[in-house]
């Protein structure tokens, strides 16, 4: 039995087979140009960085084979330069290529809440620190600065490593916040293990910023925690937030 001459291929022949032994409407770059980057899969845009694959793999079946083992993306682009030059088809020219787009995708989407984004709900600031603290393997603590509109003035790490209400201090959270002229604030930190349900220490720590704001006069909106692709909200929650 003969395949047909397009899409015809047996899932083994397709594995094997080269791009350009591929119809050109699947092939990635071709349907780039073709129908725009929103057309294409995780899969066919990690590949056109990778540009080739291996012997016996194709570079849309590389690009396939790495985004399933690791997670996807986001997965991905947690593993260390160092590794991802060991990975079978893979090597140091295509891992930095890697790295550096990630790079520049978190870095431009980051741009805008420190720009002009303004903060209406907890999720308008959960995708961009999502992006940027999931993949932390250290907790990081960052104090988010807001105008009278709830616009993002700047966003700050003022702490790196366990998050406890013994070890944090007030001032530091609110320092920079009394020199924008902040007149509020939001926190939020990352829970390495992937699970952001609130701690205990979270809860207390939230409870002593939320006293010294009503102190300072900056009202201190919510509490942040980020988890691999999800977020918790203490206010939603009402954990030590009151109203």
């Amino acid at each position: 039995m003969k395949n047909e001459e397009n899409g015809g291929a047996s899932p083994a022949q397709r594995y094997g087979q080269s791009l350009r032994e591929m119809p050109a409407d699947d092939r990635p770059r071709e349907k780039l140009v073709k129908f725009g980057p929103g057309a294409l899969t995780d899969s066919e845009l990690l590949a056109i960085l990778l540009r080739v694959g291996v012997s016996g793999e194709n570079v849309i079946s590389l690009s396939q084979r790495l985004l399933k083992e690791h997670g996807g993306l986001t997965g991905l682009s947690r593993v260390p330069l160092a590794e991802l030059c060991e990975l079978r088809g893979m090597g140091e020219a295509k891992a930095a290529q890697l790295k550096a787009a990630l790079e520049m995708g978190r870095r431009l989407l980051l741009a805008e809440p420190d720009q002009r984004l303004q903060v209406r709900s907890p999720g308008d600031l959960a995708n961009p620190l999502i992006l940027e603290m999931s993949g932390m393997e250290q907790e990081n603590l960052k104090v988010i600065l807001l105008d009278n509109k709830n616009r993002v003035l700047k966003m700050l790490t003022v702490y790196v490593g366990t998050i406890n209400s013994s070890q944090v201090r007030v001032a530091e959270i609110y320092r920079e916040a009394i020199r924008q002229n902040a007149v509020n604030i939001i926190v939020a930190h990352n829970h390495p293990s992937g699970d952001p349900t609130p701690s205990g220490e979270d809860v207390a720590v939230t409870g002593e910023l939320i006293e010294a704001g009503k102190l300072l006069g900056i009202e201190l909106l919510d509490h942040l925690v980020i988890g691999h692709q999800r977020f918790v909200s203490l206010r939603e929650r009402r954990l030590a937030f009151k109203d």
